[in-house]
């Protein structure tokens, strides 16, 4: 089971356990699900479409065999300047071959290795995607509207432990 121990999530719930069903449900891949902890009916309408598709009782509420289907949920890695490493050498890969045209900057080189030239390409792709400029990619950066995380691959999600 990829979501094990998480508690049944319904429209009007918020909290942890919501950001985690909401990561999965972008993943089925509904790209378009903000992830805002909020169960809301976007939440409500993406679970009856996932549940629709995958055969489950279509209820709009995020059940143990709905948590079962569905993808891991859990979020990706935090990555900033110094992180080394295969999602490393994915996320340099996306950011260059998305960059012509859109943020322009690229991390100049696909190692694995994030330092100041990833950096600035981060940066670049925040700014593009009109989030807080830090050039960190947390949580925030892997939703972006982009789907920055399906990009890159989702075999980079961190363990299979619940949401806190």
């Amino acid at each position: 089971m990829s979501n094990p121990g998480q508690p049944t999530v319904k429209k009007g719930d918020s909290g942890n356990a919501v950001r985690q069903a909401q990561r999965a449900l972008r993943r089925t891949p509904n790209t378009t699900l903000v992830v805002d902890g909020s169960f809301g009916s976007l939440t409500e309408t993406a679970t009856k479409e996932f549940q629709k598709q995958v055969g489950l009782p279509v209820t709009g509420v995020v059940d143990a065999a709905t948590w079962q289907a569905l993808p891991n949920g859990n979020p990706m890695p935090v990555l900033s300047e110094g992180a080394t490493g295969p999602a490393v050498k994915s996320l340099q890969q996306v950011l260059t071959n998305g960059a012509v045209g859109l943020w322009e900057t690229t991390p100049k080189g696909v190692d694995g290795t994030f330092g100041p030239n990833t950096v600035a390409s981060v940066r670049a792709f925040q700014s593009w995607a009109r989030l807080e400029v830090d050039g960190v990619v947390g949580q925030k950066t892997w939703d972006a509207a982009t789907a920055l995380e399906f990009m890159v691959g989702l075999q980079y999600v961190q363990g299979g432990q619940p949401a806190a």
